[in-house]
Order: structure tokens, then C-alpha cells, then sequence
């Protein structure tokens, strides 16, 4: 298996079959820590791991600190509207000057797709993709194909459905990179309205019937409706989507199979899914909480180690 060799994680879309298992093992191996009493490694000890967050986020933000912060790092928290973005400081120009404070690594979440990836071609510090647009969320399908695999034995060969708003969804576009270079089989399910066009040349299936996606499916990964979007009246009402697309007891059962239920956060309970089911014995969803330490964790590591490597 070939090594890590880039400073930044950017999107699943630029990585190869083998980048993504060296993740998920480091990762594997970075879990254990989390079930020590002493829940610390010095691997980044004297590093500093900078969140700068764009956009509201609860989970993946403070999932990264708390990776950064087991493994020792030094962590600032950036909050985009209490910065000097307010005083139209640009998001390079922001990048440069976290650069100066001699910080190593720089996590970002960011309304615009792409604004990473320009952040990473003027920076040499490392930065890691928390999000970006519609475009990727890398490190929540890393988790994802990480519980997928503890709880199914491998992700070649099995089946997963996506169900929900695909069109806006970095969590799809980055779940469908990673599964299909792991040799899964990917099915997307939503209304017509939600579906990108030409979808299927990444590799997946496409229906707009809940029961045909719930059908053969080994696992569900469910996502959250973005009703505010409204575009233009494009969303369906959130009763009539629960009616055609909400995952039920009654719907896993139909489905005949102990199908793996997942959702990225946060659920809208009664629209995407029942509470019986999101709290039920299907769903993983707090063990994909759990496993976004380690996973963050590991990517933390891996390009910082990298970014040393080319020093």
C-alpha cells in the first residue's frame, strides 16, 4: 500500500483506493486512544490546528477540536463573523496571516465550493476541506466509510443507498467518491427536483422509489433535508417528503434486511426519519459521532506528517 504524501485533504474526489484505507487504518488505530483513561498521544505536540469556520457547524467543528486536542496540538477556533471578514478581509489574505502566526494547519468550512482548494495552492501550511459548498465534505464520509466497514466487515461489495437532498449535498458527492473507489455499490434516492443531472457518470444508480432503494440495501445513509434552500418553491413540503421518502419501522421492515441506518446531522425527526428508527437498534449514528475523532484524528496526522516530510 502506498504511503501519504499530500499536505492537505482537499475532497475524496483527488484521493486514491489506497489513500482512503491508509486513513481509515490510521484511523483504526487512533480509536483505541479514545478508550484509554487517558484519552491523549503526543503526535502533533507542539502544533497548531486553526478552525476556520465560515459557516455554522456543531459537530465537525467541534469533532476537529477535540481530535487536534488528542493529539495534543495547540487549537484556535475562528468564527468567520467575528473576524476581520466582517471588515472585508479576503480569505487569502485571512489564510496568510494565520500562516504568519506559524500555526501548521488549517481546517475550513466555506459557503463557496473550492474555497479550500484556493486556500491550499497559496498556503504551505496544511489545510483540511471541513466542507465547502456543494462540493465535498471529506472528512464525514471518511467517518462514514469507517463505521460502515466496523460494522459491516468491508465496504467491497456492498450495497448503500443515499436518500434525500443529493442535489446540495457535499456529503453525498464525497460519500459517492469513497464508496465507489472502495468497490461499493451506490444507489441515490430523491425527488426528481433534488437529483443532479448526469449523476450516473459517478458511477451510481439513480430512483425516485424509496422501496426500490431500501430493496437489496445493505446500509442507508440519510440526509438532511435543506429546507430553508426554497428555491424557487423547488422543495417538497416537509409532510409529503416524509410521506414518499421518510425512513419508518414500517419501511426497514418491508425491506427484509438488517439495513445499516446512517444520517450526517443534524436529523430532522419526523421528516427524513422516525425517532424509532434514529434511536433504534438499525441506526450507527452516535458511532459515527464516536468514530469522527479518530477519523479526524487521523487525518490530522497524516498531512501534517506529510507537510513535514517536504520541509
Amino acid at each position: 500500500m502506498s504511503g501519504w504524501a499530500k499536505k492537505d485533504l482537499l475532497g475524496l474526489e483527488y484521493l486514491s483506493r489506497e489513500e482512503i484505507e491508509l486513513v481509515l487504518e490510521t484511523a483504526e488505530s487512533f480509536k483505541e486512544v479514545t478508550t484509554r483513561e487517558i484519552k491523549k498521544v503526543p503526535a502533533l505536540r507542539g502544533k497548531t490546528v486553526v478552525n476556520l469556520f465560515y459557516e455554522p457547524s456543531t459537530r465537525t467543528r467541534v469533532s476537529f477540536e477535540v481530535a487536534a486536542k488528542r493529539l495534543s496540538a495547540d487549537v484556535i477556533n475562528i468564527a468567520a463573523e467575528a473576524s476581520s471578514v466582517r471588515k472585508g478581509e479576503t480569505l487569502i489574505d485571512t489564510g496568510r496571516n494565520i500562516e504568519a502566526l506559524k500555526a501548521d494547519i488549517v481546517v475550513i468550512r466555506h459557503s463557496y465550493s473550492g474555497a479550500p482548494v484556493i486556500l491550499a495552492r497559496n498556503l504551505n501550511i496544511s489545510v483540511v476541506n471541513a466542507g465547502d459548498g456543494w462540493h465535498e465534505h471529506p472528512t464525514q464520509a471518511l467517518l462514514d466509510l469507517f463505521t460502515l466497514k466496523e460494522k459491516l466487515g468491508r465496504i467491497a461489495g456492498i450495497k448503500v443507498s443515499i436518500v434525500g437532498d443529493i442535489s446540495h449535498s457535499r456529503v453525498a458527492r464525497s460519500n459517492i467518491w469513497g464508496l465507489t473507489k472502495l468497490g461499493a455499490f451506490v444507489t441515490v434516492c430523491a425527488p426528481k427536483m433534488l437529483i443532479p443531472p448526469g449523476i450516473e457518470r459517478m458511477g451510481v444508480s439513480v430512483t425516485s422509489s424509496i422501496d426500490e432503494a431500501l430493496k437489496d440495501a445493505d446500509a442507508l445513509n440519510v440526509l438532511r433535508m435543506q429546507f430553508e434552500r426554497d428555491e424557487a418553491a423547488a422543495f417538497p413540503q416537509a409532510f409529503e417528503y416524509f410521506r414518499q421518502f421518510g425512513i419508518t419501522e414500517e419501511r426497514l421492515r418491508k425491506a427484509g434486511k438488517n439495513i445499516v441506518v446512517m444520517h450526517p446531522g443534524p436529523i430532522n425527526r419526523g421528516i427524513e426519519m422516525e425517532s424509532n428508527v434514529a434511536d433504534g437498534p438499525n441506526s450507527v449514528i452516535l458511532e459515527q459521532v464516536t468514530n469522527g475523532i479518530a477519523v479526524r484524528m487521523a487525518v490530522l496526522f497524516l498531512v501534517s506528517q506529510a507537510n513535514e516530510a517536504k520541509a
